[in-house]
């Protein structure tokens, strides 16, 4: 099966960071004009997602697998993605640590928790969606 992120050509400075299941993987894109690396979600249609760290595009992937994908189109509009909300506590501390005006101190004060306690919230979602990938291979899901 060939879909359009599967036949879609690179520039000379992307390449595959990660590959998951079901077409959905983490692009690397070099940025000369910036002096730097970015780092790409993409899914079957979903918006592009862009961040500066690796292991927020990887806890996004997660994330995504978490909630069996969700679109982010709109978002801005509409706040979270309702996928992410009915997921539970664990899933929305995950998703706010993935966008750019927060860090783990604003998720922990935000849920009247300490950091150690959000470290654990993802570490629930990445052990979910790791089972659930591991699971869907399993059943011949590529």
């Amino acid at each position: 099966m060939t879909t359009a992120n599967q036949s879609r050509t690179f520039e000379a400075d992307e390449s595959i960071f990660e590959e998951y299941i079901l077409d959905v993987r983490i692009i690397e894109s070099q940025c000369p004009d910036e002096d730097r690396t970015r780092y790409r979600f993409e899914a079957p249609g979903h918006t592009e997602i862009y961040f500066d760290d690796p292991d927020l595009a990887k806890l996004y992937t997660d994330i995504y697998f978490d909630v069996n994908g969700f679109e982010e189109a709109g978002t801005g509009d509409r706040g979270v993605p309702p996928e992410i909300i009915q997921a539970g506590r664990d899933t929305l501390a995950a998703y706010f640590l993935t966008q750019p005006y927060t860090d783990i101190n604003w998720v922990a004060s935000f849920y009247g928790k300490n950091p150690t306690k959000i470290e654990r919230y993802v570490a629930a979602v990445q052990k979910r969606a790791q089972e659930i990938r591991a699971g869907a291979k399993e059943h011949g899901i590529k």
